[in-house]
């Protein structure tokens, strides 16, 4: 029960750091057309942010994505060790991330984490005579993995299509005119996008917490939740909050890198950037793929840089983040893994 505990707290921790570390994601953009303040931005996100769970339990009915994160390892051979040691493997290279201002996959790290440990704990316990692999729905790894390409695809291309059309529409229009109008329609899809984000990045922790549910039923806990449709209320109502309280600190390392580095952002490509970044992350939902809004937003941003000229696009910074972005699920695997070894193997 300790342990069972111990996961809830460090899980809703992870939620709260994903909160700050992503905060950058919808508020970058507002904060450098200066729209909203930073402090005033961080508000504004923190409440949409909030505001999904409302989205997610009354108008979709359902938390589609924690159901996808708590399969990615097969049932029989998850156990509150293995999750330990993912979540502890996600906070350590959240934070890494973090500290550098590298806007990596909060997503991608947890579900690293979450695999690395069940790998390292199945090939431990047949004496080291199997990859261990066989503990892990490669189907859903797969689809999730190929959604780091996708998803930035997705958003670049939604983003290019949108700046076309608004410049198209408004060709007549007086710039600052424009400018002033769009600088309002900015906190309409920075919201936009931060639902999509509260919807996204709060159902991968409420999957976590399922999958350490449905494993203290060993212990005679829980029996009667056997998938994320069973959970009580408070753990979802916790998660939403969560992830709320940590975007209202803010991430300011990465909200820099997402602002400036890729691409100078005017207010109208900001609408454009995030309306694309909200549509790829409803999209998402609704396919049930949990993907990461930092990927999606940054293919979002580089896409209306892209408009203007190629060269506006800093591709020197996308390359650094990309190889951030493909590194994380295998680093945070492997970093799970030796937590397991070292920690995780002697609380079984």
């Amino acid at each position: 029960m300790i342990l069972l505990i111990a996961i809830i707290v460090l899980a809703l921790l992870f939620d709260y750091i994903n909160g700050f570390h992503d905060a950058a994601n919808s508020i970058a953009t507002i904060v450098s057309t200066k729209v909203l303040t930073p402090f005033q931005a961080v508000l504004w996100a923190a409440f949409w942010n909030f505001f999904a769970y409302f989205v997610a339990k009354y108008i979709i009915g359902e938390f589609g994505i924690a159901n996808t994160v708590s399969k990615t390892v097969f049932e029989q051979y998850i156990t509150l060790p293995v999750i330990f040691s993912g979540i502890i493997a996600a906070i350590t290279w959240n934070l890494a991330t973090w500290w550098f201002g590298i806007p990596s996959s909060s997503s991608h790290t947890l579900i690293g984490g979450f695999a690395g440990a069940a790998i390292m704990s199945t090939i431990m316990k047949n004496g080291y005579t199997t990859s261990g692999f066989e503990s892990i729905q490669g189907n859903v790894i797969l689809n999730i993995a190929l959604f780091i390409i996708l998803a930035p695809a997705i958003g670049m291309a939604i983003s290019s299509i949108l700046t076309i059309s608004i410049q198209w529409l408004f060709r007549k229009t007086n710039p600052h005119k424009a400018n002033i109008w769009f600088k309002h329609l900015q906190l309409a899809s920075s919201g936009l996008f931060s639902i999509g984000f509260g919807l996204n990045d709060s159902q991968k922790v409420m999957g976590i917490i399922a999958a350490a549910m449905i494993a203290s039923h060993a212990q005679g806990l829980f029996p009667e939740i056997q998938n994320t449709n069973d959970l009580p209320d408070w753990v979802a109502f916790s998660c939403f909050t969560a992830i709320s309280l940590g975007t209202m600190t803010g991430g300011w390392k990465i909200v820099k890198t997402m602002g400036s580095k890729i691409t100078k952002v005017t207010p109208i490509e900001g609408v454009a950037a995030e309306t694309a970044g909200a549509i790829t992350l409803y999209l998402t939902e609704y396919l049930r793929i949990p993907v990461s809004s930092t990927h999606t937003i940054t293919g979002a941003i580089m896409g209306v840089g892209a408009v203007k000229r190629l060269s506006a696009v800093r591709w020197g910074v996308t390359k650094t983040l990309m190889v951030a972005w493909i590194l994380t699920i295998p680093i945070s695997a492997v970093l799970a893994a030796l937590i397991f070894f070292f920690i995780g193997s002697n609380m079984l």
